[in-house]
């Protein structure tokens, strides 16, 4: 019965509707699993063992009356401990916060629950999101389930090594320089950072305004498009929201094959820093994406340099912003690495603030019209292999974003971005493919990504044998 919690979102909802199992022995099989795992991966802060049970009974009796909300009714699903969950401590993954209990839940929360789905936890992240690692000074470092001596990446740590270990069927997650993707890669999982402006992030603990998104991580591409069917949707509470009908799971339809998609591939970007090995199993993926009828082709970005220290401006002015007033009453309580995040942030001038959004809305422009004749932009998701848990220094903490992947550019320019699973290093640690899309083909890029990982027989394989994470039994 334990295999049913390294299913799919689809196959574990079938399962339900077939009355194959219920949404509580669902659940207890998740908690158990949490209460095996979790104390060596550290993927939560905070197991919602009572509200979870209490929200899957209320889901068995509907159950039992064939009342289906959908295909996240009765599943398991982790939240990133940034956002605000009703009546259970959030901390951000901060001291600050650690006896916060919000009174209402998060917009993307909220329509989870409405859903059907079961929050089964709050999960562990670099501090109030700010890194790429997930070493937290105050809750402990979460494990890369794959090497549990290195980092899974971050800030969404948690919610990846919950999702790849069969801890939860999938997790939300929140991405500003690459927080859903790079994690998503360094643990074999997917993650989906969608177009800004197409999920809420009212009731989630801001880093960055012009550049924060949350998105869902899970184990298949498909699933990724039922979370996000759920999430999306223009909320009055959170003006960076829009009213787009374009993306329905209802019309969702699974592409055969590639023929008529054309990839663009930025080079001096997307294989700059790269391990060898790790470029060999990309270009593999890209005969794989050729070999399904794409066509790939070189583009250029200019702008791109000028662009990205644009993010890194904006980004670290701006959460100096949010959290000046926390630093005069709770400054000793930040992480060494936030501290200096802090110092570099209060040296941007206004001017050069308002420069790099004016740097930013350029290159936005420019690069659409560079996309006008393809689907979408590819590469890495990382281009390195996750590092040794404790090696990292306060200075690298800005840094790592950029030197561990290439998830950093979709932010700046807003644009949905996959990363899904295609290989692994010689030393068998995850490696993930990275689409950028244009502005709202969240659809799109999501069809791309279920036909290629659909056509990755080894990738088949590892799930079917349940060994695609290390820790199986």
């Amino acid at each position: 019965m334990n295999d049913i919690l390294f299913e799919t979102i689809e196959a574990a909802s079938s399962a339900i509707k077939n009355k194959k199992i219920s949404p509580v022995e669902l659940t207890k099989l998740t908690l158990h699993r949490i209460q095996q795992h979790d104390p060596v991966l550290n993927a939560f802060i905070t197991v919602m063992e009572e509200e979870a049970m209490e929200q899957a009974k209320q889901l068995e009796i509907e159950s039992q009356k064939n009342h289906i909300r959908g295909p996240l009714h009765g599943i398991p699903i982790a939240v990133k401990d940034i956002l605000q969950t009703k009546g259970v401590l959030t901390t951000g993954g901060s001291k600050i916060f650690q006896d916060w209990v919000p009174k209402e839940d998060a917009t993307s929360i909220k329509k989870l629950k409405q859903a059907g789905a079961i929050i089964i936890g709050k999960t562990n992240l670099h501090e109030f999101a700010m890194g790429a690692t997930t070493e937290n000074p105050h809750y402990g470092s979460t494990k890369n389930p794959w090497d549990i001596t290195r980092i899974p990446g971050g800030s969404s740590g948690g919610s990846a090594v919950a999702t790849a270990t069969g801890l939860a069927f999938g997790a939300v997650g929140s991405d500003t320089a690459g927080s859903i993707r790079l994690p998503a890669a360094f643990c074999g999982t997917v993650g989906f950072k969608p177009t800004y402006g197409l999920v809420s992030r009212e009731g989630c603990l801001p880093f960055s305004w012009s550049l924060d998104h949350i998105g869902p991580m899970t184990r298949s591409v498909k699933d990724a498009a039922f979370m996000l069917e759920v999430m999306r949707g223009y909320d009055p509470n959170d003006r960076s929201t829009v009213k787009r009908d374009e993306f329905k799971i209802s019309d969702y339809s699974l592409l055969n094959d590639l023929k008529g998609i054309k990839f663009g591939i930025y080079e001096p970007y997307m294989f700059s820093g790269i391990n060898q090995d790790i470029k060999e199993v990309i270009e593999q993926a890209f005969d794989q994406l050729e070999a399904l009828g794409a066509e790939i082709v070189p583009i250029h970005l200019p702008g791109i340099e000028e662009a990205l220290n644009a993010l890194k401006c904006i980004a670290q002015s701006e959460v100096v912003s949010f959290h000046q007033p926390l630093l005069r009453r709770h400054g000793d309580l930040y992480g060494n690495d936030l501290k200096y995040r802090f110092q570099f942030g209060r040296e941007v001038s206004a001017t050069s603030y308002i420069n790099a959004h004016r740097i930013r809305n350029q290159f936005v422009k420019e690069t659409i019209k560079q996309m006008k004749d393809i689907d979408a932009l590819i590469g890495p998701t990382n281009i390195q292999r996750p590092f040794k848990i404790g090696t990292m220094v306060p200075e690298q903490a800005i840094s790592n974003m950029f030197t561990l992947g290439k998830t950093p550019l979709a932010n700046i320019l807003g644009f949905p971005s996959l990363s899904v699973a295609c290989g692994f290093t010689m030393d068998t640690l995850p490696i993930g493919l990275q689409l950028i899309g244009k502005p709202f083909s969240d659809k799109k890029i999501l069809q791309i990504g279920d036909c290629y990982e659909n056509s990755q027989r080894w990738l088949q394989a590892l799930r079917e044998n349940r060994n695609y994470s290390p820790i199986k039994s």
